[in-house]
């Protein structure tokens, strides 16, 4: 089987969801059979048709006042051409979120994705990565430690440095990533087990 192509894309304005970014790459590039790569939303928005060589997009925003940034929803209207033909049917997507609060209604910024994805058609992976703090782990080192199902959320704090996440954000990222590869290839097998029967 030929290797599954993933794309994280995303925005950042601080550094912050960059940084996310970055281990949910290393996170996907750890599973055999995956091609990964980082791509911001803004070197796409004028060529949006660059999304056709991808099986699979993991979308990331930081949340601003509830929702994804400008440059982002830029990039999501710029797609509208893609719509019309439903040329992303079928894709998968998942995505992901930081803010500085630790609520700061990321959920959201994640709903919003989620629409944007349904819009296409795509076939959407939550975040199935059970809290650790249930166990007994330390609440910044836990895994989901915000407790997010519908994607992954981070949280740096307020004017923190692009790379002042907590532990468990860090694990958390690093492994959404690889579960969503693996989802990935789940799907391109069952496709591919499809057309030999």
């Amino acid at each position: 089987m030929k290797k599954q192509k993933l794309a994280v894309i995303y925005h950042s304005a601080h550094g912050h969801t960059a940084h996310i970014a970055g281990h949910i790459l290393a996170g996907a590039q750890s599973v055999p059979g995956i091609e990964a790569h980082l791509l911001k939303a803004e070197d796409l928005t004028g060529a949006p048709d660059r999304l056709l060589d991808y099986d699979g997009f993991v979308f990331g925003s930081p949340t601003y006042l509830g929702g994804v940034s400008g440059t982002f929803k830029t990039f999501m209207d710029a797609t509208g051409r893609l719509w019309k033909s439903h040329a992303l049917k079928g894709k998968l997507a998942a995505a992901f979120t930081v803010s500085s609060l630790p609520a700061g209604d990321k959920q959201s910024t994640l709903l919003s994705l989620f629409v944007f994805a349904m819009q296409h058609g795509m076939v959407w992976v939550g975040n199935a990565i059970l809290p650790e703090q249930r166990s007994g782990v330390p609440e910044e080192e836990a895994l989901n430690r915000l407790g997010s199902w519908s994607g992954l959320m981070a949280q740096a704090g307020h004017s923190a440095p692009a790379d002042a996440f907590p532990p468990g954000d860090i694990k958390t990222a690093q492994l959404f990533g690889a579960n969503v590869a693996q989802a990935l290839l789940r799907m391109a097998c069952s496709e591919e087990l499809k057309v030999t029967a």
